[in-house]
């Protein structure tokens, strides 16, 4: 027994050397870097703490892959890059005529800042009764959707595209194949006609394809939908400004619904030992319920509230976050905190009729909570004994052989900081956890 437990120390001694670096409350630190005038997109993972910059302007427009049915998938444009995006006119017969001196005449179209699944190009006006998709009307006899709106992109002064979505194709071999025409604007005349075309595939392992003008081609932006849980980005959002909310250019964080993210958002301190988790009912899949507002701009400076956000994922994982910092468009840098507070993470089945967790982990204040599920009265004698890395056994409780589900809540307070190994002991069987005092 000895011997197991001093073989179990040395393997968490690894552990235990790489989490240095959290604070007293167990939460790591990350910063972030989008870089001045939002240069990148970062593209961020909490299980791996992983980021994936990149450049904000490589890209224009982008095709959601068809969820299948009658949805589509939507058609977005590049908030970073593009300044206005108009519908210009009704009647594709119009695209010799459009002229940038009509601008002040065109109706602006947004992205949805709480949905993935609606475009710039998708809230236009074709909105015909099941058929229309706001760009284009669906063909029941060829399957196709073709283009019934000219759209203009505004990228700068001087530079403007004008552009149809053709046809989608929603039966091509390859997945489901846009094609659309487009032209640039240099300041003096439109260029000729060129044609780009886009295939989503729906095995792609990205939810989004995303298409360069400047190369007329598609290119890689973001990694592999189960690689990211948010985007930190450009987008517009619904501000007040005056007495009038308008849309507005601003920075945040935008959730990757696709991944079954969901996020509750909670005005509460942000460094604390202890905290509630929301109920199930406030997490929401809203992408912008990070979105912009865990910061405030007063007085010529970015403040940070008072706010927690957690973050919840299908498998029942939650990560408790909230921010630091915001350097804005100056610096792009921003920085949060974060750790995994699953409140039943880590249960250890010892076998099908016993499981046991302990919470939180890494302790603040020397206090846990034993959490156990005992399925059956599987022994009459249950117990939980607490190790130190030397193998010495420092703390022994008994605990119910009541089947059903349990916390007991246990004072610490006679060890020392440092690594434990907790050991639940049910007749013949037994089962261990680390454990970490602060």
């Amino acid at each position: 027994m000895k011997k197991n437990l001093l073989l179990m120390a040395s393997l968490f001694a690894g552990f235990f050397g790489t989490a240095q670096g959290v604070d007293e409350n167990g939460y790591a630190t990350v910063n972030v870097n989008m870089e001045p005038q939002y240069a990148k997109q970062v593209f961020y993972k909490l299980a791996t703490n992983t980021q994936t910059p990149v450049a904000a302007n490589s890209w224009d427009i982008s095709f959601q892959k068809s969820p299948g049915g009658m949805a589509m998938g939507a058609i977005r444009v590049n908030d970073h890059k593009i300044s206005a995006f108009y519908e210009a006119s009704a009647n594709i017969a119009d695209w010799s005529t459009i002229s940038v001196t009509n601008e002040g005449t065109w109706t602006s179209l947004y992205n949805s800042e709480t949905e993935w699944s609606v475009g710039a190009f998708d809230n236009g006006s074709d909105n015909t009764a099941q058929i229309g998709f706001g760009w284009g009307l669906y063909n029941m006899g060829t399957h196709h959707i073709n283009g019934t709106r000219i759209f203009v992109l505004k990228i700068a002064t001087n530079n403007y595209k004008k552009i149809i979505i053709e046809d989608l194709n929603t039966q091509a071999a390859g997945g489901p194949t846009y094609t659309f025409k487009y032209a640039t604007w240099d300041g003096t005349v439109w260029s000729a006609d060129q044609t780009g075309v886009v295939v989503t595939p729906t095995n792609a392992t990205t939810d989004f394809v995303y298409f360069s003008f400047d190369t007329n081609a598609t290119v890689t932006v973001a990694p592999a939908t189960t690689a990211w849980d948010f985007v930190f980005t450009k987008y517009y959002g619904l501000v007040t400004m005056g007495p009038t909310p308008t849309m507005y250019g601003i920075n945040g964080a935008l959730q990757n619904t696709a991944a079954g993210v969901k996020i509750a958002a909670v005005d509460e301190t942000r460094a604390v030992a202890t905290f509630t988790l929301p109920a199930a009912t406030a997490y929401s899949s809203n992408i912008n319920s990070i979105g912009d507002k865990w910061k405030v701009f007063q007085a010529g400076a970015y403040t940070v509230p008072e706010k927690a956000y957690y973050v919840k994922y299908d498998n029942g994982t939650i990560y408790r976050m909230y921010f630091l910092s915001f350097g804005g468009s100056a610096t792009g840098a921003l920085s949060f905190k974060y750790k995994d507070v699953t409140p039943a993470a880590g249960l250890e089945e010892l076998n099908a009729n016993i499981s046991f967790g302990i919470y939180p982990n890494p302790s603040v204040d020397k206090n846990i909570t034993l959490m156990y599920d005992l399925k059956n009265n599987v022994a009459e004698k249950n117990t939980v004994s607490i190790y130190s890395i030397t193998g010495a056994k420092v703390f022994e409780t008994e605990i119910t052989n009541n089947s059903g589900f349990y916390t007991k809540e246990l004072n610490l307070s006679s060890l020392t900081s440092g690594m434990y190994i907790v050991k639940m002991e049910s007749g013949k069987y037994s089962a261990t956890q680390k454990l970490i005092i602060q």
